[in-house]
C-alpha cells in the first residue's frame, strides 16, 4: 500500500519554490520539473512561475551567466559543452550568447592551455599516438573546439 501523495496549496507551493530558487540559481525547466514532481496542476504551475519571475526569484539571463561562469572556472568546460548543456536546459540563444560573452578570449585560451598542458603531463603512455588520442578525447569531452584541440595536441605530444 502506497502512502498518499503530499498535496500543496498554491501558497505553500509558492513559498517552497521561492526557497528552492533562493538557494541556488534555477532555470525555468528545473522549476517546472520540481512543480510537476509536487503534482501541481498546469494552471498552478504557470501562476507560480509568473510569481517567481515577477519577484526576481527566477531569471534566465542571471542563471545562464552563473552557470557559464561556474562551469568554466571550476570544471574548465569549453564553449561547445556550455552551449550544449544550456540548450538542453531550454535556455534561449540570446541568454546563452550573452553569458558566453562574459568570458574574455584571453582568459578562455589561458584556461584551455593550462588544462591541456596539465593533462598532457599526466598521461604516462609510451605510445605517442595513444597519448595524443587520450589528450584529444579528454579535451573534446570537456567541450573545447576541435581546431584548438588538434592544434594543441600536435604541439604538446611529439
Amino acid at each position: 500500500m502506497q502512502a498518499p501523495k503530499k498535496t500543496y496549496t498554491l501558497q505553500e507551493a509558492t513559498k517552497k519554490l521561492e526557497r528552492y530558487c533562493a538557494y541556488q540559481e534555477r532555470c525555468h525547466q528545473e522549476v517546472r520539473q520540481k512543480l510537476e514532481a509536487m503534482h501541481m496542476i498546469p494552471e498552478a504551475i504557470d501562476v507560480i512561475i509568473v510569481h517567481l519571475l515577477e519577484h526576481n526569484f527566477l531569471n534566465e539571463a542571471r542563471y545562464a551567466k552563473t552557470f557559464v561562469s561556474g562551469k568554466f572556472k571550476i570544471k574548465k568546460w569549453g564553449r561547445r559543452r556550455l552551449i550544449f548543456t544550456l540548450k538542453q536546459k531550454g535556455v534561449s540563444k540570446v541568454n546563452i550568447n550573452q553569458a558566453l560573452s562574459e568570458i574574455s578570449d584571453i582568459e578562455y585560451f589561458e584556461v584551455f592551455n593550462g588544462l591541456a598542458e596539465k593533462k598532457a603531463d599526466s598521461i604516462h603512455d609510451k605510445d605517442v599516438f595513444k597519448k595524443r588520442k587520450k589528450l584529444i578525447d579528454y579535451l573534446l569531452y570537456r567541450g573545447w573546439e576541435s581546431h584548438l584541440v588538434y592544434e594543441k595536441a600536435n604541439e604538446l605530444v611529439k
